[in-house]
Parts: C-alpha cells; structure tokens; sequence
C-alpha cells in the first residue's frame, strides 16, 4: 500500500495536452495493477496530484446533455474558447483563468475502495480551505461539488467535481473559482442544473485573492484527509 502522492505542477496548460498527460498516466497505473495480479506480486502503484489551469474551454462529461451548452461552437472560438466531450461523469462545465483545477489519480486501493467517500473527501478538501477564508461551504444533497447559500434563495456553487474511475483509480477531479471571470458561466447551464448560480472565492470577498496560497491550503488538507504525504516533482513546462 503506496500512500506517497506524487505532486506536479504543469501551470497553464492547453486542456486537451492535460487530458492526455492523465490518459497517460491512469494508463500506467492500471497495466502496473494488472501486471501484480497476473504475476502475483506487490509493486506499488503511483499515486499523483496535477496542478493546473487552463485557458478558456468547455468541457462536457460523458453522460451530459449537449443542449446545456447555450451558444454554437463558432461562438466560443469568437470568445477565444474550446470545446470537448471527455469521459468523466458530471454534465458540462467551464475552465479558465483564476481557477485552481485538480486532477488526483490515485489508486484508491492505496487508501479505501469506495468512490462516495472518495468524492465527500474531495468536498471536504475544498470545505475545509474556503473556511481559512472565512467563507461557510457546504454540500448540495443529491449534487457533487461545493456550495453556498444552501437553502436560502441565493444557493451558488463554487467548486464543480467530475470524475472517472477504473479498478479503483481515478481521474478528472475538482475546479475551484477563484479569481475565475464568471460571465463564461453564462453561456452554459452550469453542470446541468437550471436555476442555480455560480460563485468565486474572489466574488464572495471582494479581493483578489492569492491563488497559490489556495492551492497550498488545498493540497494540505488533501494530504490530511487522505492521510498521504505529498512527493512534490519537478514543475513542468
């Protein structure tokens, strides 16, 4: 059992050269699972944690709803954005500057085998981090990711989570709105759900907030609650 995390910080990256970095990755992890099955032995599987951001793309899960998207693809490139159905869950949503996207791919045998704890720690995670801020999150019954205003009329998300897992490892993960411009929510039915909101940390405190003081508040109480320790490697370019 591996708990060492592997952290890599790829900065701004185009999103499809990320999507396949991780196919990559979730690749090798499972032909090492499936060589110690076939050979009975024990190597340990890696365990990693990509930092990223993105420049402005559109990105619906494998079971969304095309129709979520409200303007034409000819649209989004005039806005200088991209499109792409991907193969996580969850409906569409948006990535772009000012927000903190991380990607997990772990090998959930290294930790526990269940995708619901797996997600509510992800919540926590992000929960936990917004209140060093001062800011009160929560969860939404029956809707993945972080929200404000839970029962009041002013309900708004501020962290949107989409997954994939295969023999217990997983890819995709979490987006956090930070100092992210949230009039490219408007041309989506954010993560298909009608008459909710979006918010950012930014939009909740009035201030440009220190997006790498987030992240290190992120990835701590990531290593805490999954009680792993975090190997940082090499930034890449």
């Amino acid at each position: 059992m591996n708990k060492k995390i592997i952290v890599e910080e790829l900065g701004v990256v185009d999103y499809q050269k990320a999507w396949r970095y991780q196919e990559t990755l979730f690749k090798g992890i499972l032909e090492r699972k499936v060589q110690n099955r076939r050979e009975e032995t024990a190597h340990p599987t890696i365990n990693y944690l990509l930092w990223v951001a993105h420049p402005h793309v559109y990105t619906l899960g494998k079971s969304g709803d095309f129709s979520n998207l409200l303007v034409s693809e000819e649209q989004l490139e005039a806005k200088g954005a991209t499109f792409y159905k991907i193969n996580r869950g969850g409906d569409i949503t948006y990535h772009g500057p000012g927000q903190i996207v991380g990607y997990p791919l772990l090998d959930l045998d290294n930790f526990f085998t269940d995708i619901h704890k797996y997600l509510r720690l992800l919540e926590e995670m992000v929960i936990r981090t917004l209140a060093e801020y001062g800011v009160t999150a929560t969860r939404s019954e029956g809707e993945t990711g972080v929200w404000l205003g839970v029962g009041t009329p002013f309900v708004r998300k501020i962290c949107a989570m989409g997954v994939r897992a295969s023999r217990w490892v997983t890819m995709h993960g979490f987006a956090l709105n930070v100092n992210t411009d949230l009039g490219y929510f408007d041309h989506i039915v954010p993560c298909g759900i009608q008459g909710k909101a979006v918010t950012s940390l930014q939009a909740e405190l009035g201030i440009v907030v220190d997006e790498m003081d987030v992240k290190e508040k992120l990835q701590f109480h990531f290593m805490e609650l999954f009680e792993a320790q975090a190997v940082v490697a090499s930034i890449k370019k």
